[in-house]
């Protein structure tokens, strides 16, 4: 008998639910069938259904009702699910700016890592107001105290951090904060090299972001990149100086941040920038480095398109000798250099040869959701390029997340020029009227139409 009640009590455990059911089904049952039962004088109730029918009606209802219930509660578990996953990608968060503190050179690096991926994948703006002074202090000990490799990681993540804070005033005090060490190191000739190359990156990312409106800041930051580029302008007697290796790298860094910030500079000083520069970096063609030509070239014609925005009949001093360097790359088929290195030096001159000649630029359009950003000029180009340098393959979702919010590339967040974004259909309207107007200016340049 005892083994008898355990088995019931067993059987009665595991069907809690179903024995409940059962009975509530057997209730609703019972109380149809009364309704319907006959009345006094042997007939049947209005209803006039069996009893199999209203059994059937009440487990439809049933079932029906189980089924919106178990609705609901898929619902709700893809909400607690949501915040589940956010509440632990909050906790790893919180521990790997913990271990940026750790004693040990590899955890810390591991922890730079991890906030790397997670800051150029994600926008993490609310979370990081929060916490914006300790990592900031933190990347600040790194950058005076670490490694090489180690600062070379923070300084990347400075740059990803003024991008996530914006252009307000948290992503101005961090940008204060962590500019003199940047620039120390970055002028720093004893400095490991790819660290100098990192706070090059970062110097120009953080200052465009920052303190696009500080003149003052701007200007220092110019000055410091400009102050390792110029080590391979020629040298008196017109020879380029040799360097040693790594140095071109940390040159094309340099140069295209400070490209960067020339988007920002006032029209009173692209004249002295345009009039200095352009000659010296016309000289730098000739140097043996492909990637420090590339970014040469690209900065020759962001120069030029500057200058034209002042004046629409810029022209260098010596145009001819110019044309002639950037055809002679632009068809470079030396066979000691690499095949890829061949290709892309030439594609990319090719594009700068024909903007200078004619002020044609082959435009990319970058889609990213339902968005469009269109790329028709250098100045755009360097824009994007450098912020898609910074967060590399993240740079979609940063741009789908942060136009949905009115903060991507044209607000307080990211001071990028708001024309960077366009209606398709202004957009094809400018097209065709820069194209008439590139051949108009192009008739009166020609010199056979004084003869004529």
């Amino acid at each position: 008998m005892p083994r008898c009640k355990k088995g019931k009590r067993e059987r009665g455990g595991s069907s809690t639910k179903g024995s409940l059911r059962q009975e509530v089904l057997q209730l609703q049952l019972s109380a149809k069938t009364a309704l319907s039962r006959p009345g006094k004088n042997g007939g049947r109730g209005e209803s006039g259904a069996s009893d199999d029918d209203l059994a059937s009606d009440v487990l439809s209802h049933c079932s029906s009702a189980s089924e919106s219930a178990s609705v609901l509660d898929e619902g709700t578990g893809e909400l607690v699910d949501e915040q589940t996953a956010q509440e632990e990608t909050e906790d790893k968060l919180k521990q790997c700016i913990d271990n940026l503190m750790d004693k040990s050179v590899k955890t810390r690096l591991a922890a730079l890592e991890s906030l790397r991926s997670a800051f150029s994948s994600r926008v993490l703006y609310d979370f990081l107001l929060e916490r914006r002074l300790t990592i900031t202090d933190c990347l600040e000990r790194s950058l005076k105290k670490g490694g090489g490799e180690e600062q070379a990681a923070a300084a990347t993540l400075c740059a990803l951090l003024c991008v996530q804070l914006g252009g307000g005033t948290e992503g101005e005090e961090g940008f204060n904060t962590l500019r003199p060490i940047l620039s120390y190191i970055l002028t720093d000739s004893c400095a490991n090299m790819l660290a100098r190359q990192s706070c090059a990156r970062a110097l120009g990312m953080c200052c465009y972001v920052s303190a696009s409106d500080d003149a003052e800041d701007l200007l220092k930051c110019m000055g410091h990149l400009e102050s390792v580029f110029v080590g391979a302008y020629p040298l008196a007697d017109g020879n380029l100086p040799s360097v040693k290796a790594g140095t071109p790298a940390l040159h094309s860094a340099a140069l295209q941040a400070w490209a960067l910030l020339c988007t920002l500079c006032p029209a009173s000083r692209i004249n002295s920038i345009v009039s200095y520069h352009l000659p010296r970096l016309q000289a730098c063609l000739e140097s043996s480095e492909v990637n420090f030509r590339i970014a040469v070239g690209e900065t020759i014609a962001l120069l030029y398109e500057l200058g034209r925005d002042i004046d629409q009949e810029f022209e260098c001093e010596d145009c001819d000798a110019l044309c002639e360097s950037l055809k002679s790359l632009a068809t470079d088929g030396n066979k000691h250099r690499a095949k890829n290195d061949r290709r892309k030096q030439r594609s990319i001159f090719r594009e700068v040869l024909h903007y200078i000649e004619n002020e044609d630029f082959s435009e990319e359009k970058i889609r990213f959701g339902v968005e469009v950003i269109y790329i028709d000029g250098w100045m755009r180009r360097r824009i994007y390029y450098a912020f898609k340098e910074v967060l590399e393959s993240g740079v979609s979702h940063h741009l789908q997340v942060r136009k949905t919010q009115s903060q991507v590339l044209n607000t307080a967040h990211m001071h990028t020029p708001r024309h960077l974004f366009q209606n398709p259909k202004n957009h094809l309207y400018n097209s065709a009227a820069f194209k008439a107007r590139t051949k108009l200016r192009n008739k009166v340049r020609d010199k056979r139409a004084d003869v004529m």
